[in-house]
């Protein structure tokens, strides 16, 4: 007993060691041209205080222990400068850059956007609140390497270099949005850009913190609903816009305030809006007839989004909790009930038409986030902070059907995030362990994918070290994944013609996967304001469940889905989960970046090599409501495609860039671009629909309190297609956007209006399941006003 209690006092005098006196350290923070700098920000590494500098650039912050500062101002690149408590009258010099350089919160690191190894894009400030869309593909398609799946405009999932659904995590505050949008494409992510402060998108593979699933990126939506910095006066904004192309009204507002420590927020947002109107274009019906279109039918949206937050900050601990919730209601494009009209008479058929056109099927979704935040900052030289999030989330998407809920899906998830960085000698780094518990349940007759429960327990370790200018990155993760379901054991079949689910046996399937993860990079700063940073990560991802056990009609996407557990014979469908691989992927990154002076830009080239990649095949196979299963030669008009989930070897390579000139001191100019070729290996064709390649150029001008911008962005023709895609040609997107300041005294208020699609251009989206029946918007006007105070 003498032993433990001396060994626990050791532990805890090491834990808890610091020089017994503070100090303060004092600086001043100028620019290359030696001129002080105003309202910089000068943070302790791995802790909570943070200072600004005053007009002379002057600033004073208290230290405990020899320290790292973190000194930072928005178009200069930061600077890192080790201090002890006799360090005293620093200089600090910032250089500019070209760019904008925010910390990347996804990260894990206290990295910014040029420090990252691995390629990163943020929007923040007023370039996301001009660029923000009501789906958050449509706010992010514009960035190099990013497109949309979209659904319509009210669901739009990012494509992270042609992976999308489960490969691309979608994160808030660095944890799970816990949202079915990875489940099918119809439905709408529950991450609002209109109230983030800033959107981080993670491209190539970011396992090691953020799962197994996350072979493709992440995008990060971060917010301040759980403070983190004091606030010492009330603080807020609010806005509204309206849209013409779809007569929409937004109206948003935030409030923030804080006394001694304690903080408050207060954030909401209100959309309502009609079908969205398109150029002229024509559609097949069930029946064989063209029909000219106008708009898209069926895309309204009335959403409310409510979140609030509070917290305490103190020099050591960090501690909070946020509430927000979610009610929306919109329509589903393309959603499509295939009734057998053989034998009825022409008033009977017409008449169920008119019932279709009066009764569209829509979705209501609701859900409740709770999100918790403890943080511990410890004064001495190992462990530098302990920080915990923890969250949990109520969501449900129900799909309305002729007044009355028709399917309902369900997710319930609990999330906790334990994370401990440290310095051990040269070697800074973070381990930490991650826990999820996902509880899955669709009940309805488009419930396609059964009720699941999927459990993960993972732990990681990311270190990084610096040798002069070149910083490496070391990092591994391993997790243990766990689903289980209860399977009905029902077979469909040729002469299957009414199933009775009374007398149906459950399968209990159980099954656990060991997913294992590693990466090595380095970024080497080989001048002032040029990098170049190359990685290489492997990745292994077990399916999800409804990648695993799907079994049913799709009505949203018009096909039949069956799940990688699942063997075809006879045109029957066998439950036989026996050697299901997991899904492993190689990625190699490459980047060259300039940040400096007048010219900056970043290129990015991967490579990804998949091993038992996931993905949806033409079975060749049609679904008959009466017949079940059956060849598609004979097929009655109203019978599905049946896709099934299957596995195969998979290669995508591709090049992304963002290149800038400052033409003037109020003109700049900009060039961006993607391609992506994704096919399967050994010559078995494409992978379906990957986004087309697209080419664009922006003109920036600053004449003083006005700001204009104008875009163009060019989709090529996607000709790269399966054998049951058709290719999509090419469009072209003029957009503009005009901002001016008002000065309202102590009111920042900024009106602007954007017209995008200048032209009126017609565009079809390949990546989108219902391409042909959904073409992007028309000519929108959008107008409104924003102001801070």
């Amino acid at each position: 007993m003498t032993k433990l209690t001396l060994i626990s006092s050791a532990i805890f005098s090491v834990l808890c060691s610091q020089s017994a006196l503070a100090a303060t350290v004092t600086g001043k923070v100028m620019d290359d041209k030696n001129q002080p700098i105003k309202n910089a920000s000068i943070h302790v590494h791995g802790k909570n205080q943070s200072v600004k500098s005053n007009d002379l650039g002057e600033f004073a912050i208290e230290i405990d222990a020899n320290s790292q500062l973190h000194i930072s101002k928005d178009n200069y690149v930061d600077s890192r400068i080790a201090v002890s408590e006799s360090s005293n009258n620093l200089s600090v010099s910032l250089k500019p850059t070209s760019v904008e350089t925010v910390v990347v919160y996804a990260s894990a690191l206290h990295k910014n956007s040029l420090e990252m190894i691995s390629p990163v894009s943020v929007l923040s400030g007023d370039e996301l609140r001009n660029k923000s869309k009501p789906t958050l593909g449509e706010t992010l398609k514009g960035l190099p390497g990013v497109n949309a799946s979209y659904f319509g405009p009210v669901s739009s999932s990012p494509i992270i270099r042609g992976l999308d659904g489960p490969r691309v995590k979608i994160t808030q505050n660095g944890l799970d949005a816990s949202d079915a949008s990875r489940i099918g494409p119809d439905h709408a992510t529950s991450s609002d850009s209109l109230a983030a402060e800033q959107i981080e998108v993670l491209r190539g593979p970011s396992t090691l913190l953020y799962g197994s699933g996350a072979i493709g990126g992440v995008v990060n939506v971060v917010d301040n609903r759980i403070p983190t910095d004091n606030i010492d006066e009330l603080t807020g904004a609010a806005e509204y816009s309206h849209d013409t192309v779809s007569n929409s009204n937004t109206v948003a507002a935030k409030l923030e305030t804080g006394n001694e420590g304690f903080n408050l927020h207060f954030d909401g947002t209100k959309r309502s809006g009609d079908d969205y109107q398109t150029p002229t274009f024509t559609i097949a019906d069930d029946d064989g007839d063209v029909e000219t279109e106008n708009s898209v039918e069926n895309t309204f949206i009335d959403s409310e989004t409510l979140n609030f937050g509070t917290s305490y900050v103190g020099d050591h601990l960090t501690i909070g909790f946020s509430y927000g919730s979610i009610d929306t209601d919109y329509g589903i494009p393309g959603h499509e009930h295939h009734h057998d009209h053989e034998g009825e008479t022409e008033e009977e058929h017409a008449e169920h038409e008119d019932e279709a056109a009066e009764e569209p099927v829509y979705a209501h979704l609701e859900q409740d986030r709770w999100q918790g935040l403890v943080s511990y900052a410890l004064h001495n030289n190992w462990i530098e902070t302990i920080n915990l999030r923890v969250g949990y989330t109520d969501y449900s998407h129900s799909e309305i059907e002729d007044g009355e809920i028709g399917t309902t899906f369900k997710n319930k998830t609990t999330e906790a995030r334990l994370n401990v960085e440290h310095k051990f000698a040269d070697w800074h780094g973070m381990m930490g362990y991650h826990y999820s518990d996902s509880d899955y349940d669709a009940i309805g007759e488009e419930a396609f994918t059964p009720a699941s429960v999927t459990t993960t327990n993972a732990l990681y370790l990311l270190e990084e070290r610096e040798f002069g200018d070149i910083t490496i990155e070391l990092g591994a993760r391993v997790e243990d994944y766990k689903i289980e379901s209860q399977i009905m054991a029902h077979e469909h079949s040729h002469d299957e013609v009414e199933i009775d689910h009374s007398d149906e046996e459950t399968i209990g399937y159980n099954e656990s996967f060991t997913n294992l993860s590693a990466s090595a990079g380095a970024i080497w700063q080989y001048k002032p304001g040029h990098s170049i940073a190359t990685s290489i990560s492997h990745s292994e991802r077990a399916p999800l469940s409804a990648e695993l056990l799907s079994n049913g009609l799709h009505i949203a996407t018009g096909t039949y889905e069956l799940g990688l557990g699942y063997n075809i014979e006879d045109n029957e469908a066998h439950f036989e989960p026996e050697n299901i691989k997991q899904e492993t992927s190689t990625n190699l990154d490459l980047s060259f970046r300039r940040f400096s002076g007048d010219f900056g830009y970043t290129v990015n080239f991967f490579y990804n090599d998949i091993k038992n990649f996931y993905f949806q095949e033409n079975t060749g196979l049609v679904y008959d409501e009466e017949d079940g299963l059956e060849s598609a030669i004979g097929a009655h008009d109203d019978a599905v495609a049946v896709y099934q989930f299957t596995s195969k070897d998979a290669e995508l390579y591709g090049i992304e860039f963002d290149a800038h000139y400052q033409v003037t001191p109020s003109a700049m100019v900009k060039v961006f671009g993607d391609s992506t070729r994704a096919k399967l290996k050994d010559d078995e064709g494409n992978l379906p629909r990957i986004p087309a390649n697209k080419l664009g150029s922006e003109l920036q001008y600053d004449l003083g309190d006005l700001q204009l911008t104008l875009t163009g962005t060019h989709y090529f023709d996607q000709n790269d297609v399966t054998a049951f895609e058709t290719q999509t040609d090419g469009y072209t997107l003029f957009d503009a956007q005009a901002n001016y300041q008002l000065g309202l005294g102590s009111v920042d208020a900024q009106l602007y209006i954007n017209v995008d699609n200048i032209t009126d251009e017609l565009g079809f989206v390949h990546s989108s399941f219902i391409k042909d029946k959904a073409p992007l918007p028309g000519r929108n006007f959008r107008f409104g006003v924003r102001g801070y105070f």
